[in-house]
């Protein structure tokens, strides 16, 4: 079960995720470190953050027969809480080299992992922007390329990734959706509650996420 928050209020899940390992910054559950080790020239910030201990891991596995809205949801909750983790941390020294790594295991009946990242993550990502917090999805298995093209090693597992933005490159990654780059890089935490217009409940955070416009294609 997960307890999510945002401005001080508390939200309690309903079960459809199992806590495997609390934050740690070496989960034994899942193999990070041979795969971390091959990211590290792809990420420059990467490095000095799992030096710092900068680099936070919490690690769900799926309950058995849990719907895959359930499922969304309680990832959705566990994305907000490692974003209220960061945010704070961003302002201090070192705060760029915040992260912190929501694992999801398990299966769902219906769903493969891609496709329950996919809702909250996009929800995630532009709740989050505009006071500076990037997130990141990385589905099992899936192929990526580096900037310069060269081939990415697959997770091992999967994850989101969510860390403080660095508003001069984020933005470039972001050109599928130029709204939340320019969101980034003007991005200023002051603060806020980024539930103050949004319900937080998930079937309102969905049917908003689902408003915003598409990636664009190119």
């Amino acid at each position: 079960m997960i307890t999510a928050f945002s401005g001080g209020a508390s939200r309690p899940s309903a079960g459809a995720l199992r806590l495997i390992e609390a934050r740690t910054e070496n989960p034994v559950g899942v193999g990070v470190d041979g795969y971390l080790a091959g990211l590290f020239e792809h990420c420059p910030f990467l490095g000095p953050s799992v030096r710092r201990g900068m680099t936070g891991w919490t690690v769900y596995e799926i309950v058995p027969g849990s719907h895959r809205y359930a499922v969304e949801a309680e990832l959705f909750y566990a994305g907000v809480q490692a974003a209220e983790w960061v945010r704070p941390l961003t302002s201090r020294s070192y705060g760029l080299l915040a992260c912190e790594n929501v694992v999801l295991t398990g299966r769902c009946e219906g769903a493969d992992h891609r496709e329950l990242l996919a809702w909250p993550h996009w929800a995630l990502k532009h709740l989050y922007a505009p006071v500076g917090v990037m997130v990141g999805k990385f589905p099992q298995g899936a192929v990526e390329s580096g900037r310069r093209g060269q081939a990415i090693a697959p997770p091992p597992f999967s994850f989101l990734a969510v860390r403080a933005g660095v508003r001069p490159l984020d933005p470039k990654f972001l050109t599928k959706t130029p709204n939340l780059a320019m969101a980034l890089a003007v991005a200023v935490d002051d603060g806020r509650d980024v539930f103050e217009h949004i319900p937080c409940d998930w079937k309102a955070v969905r049917e908003w996420a689902s408003s915003l416009p598409r990636p664009q294609q190119r």
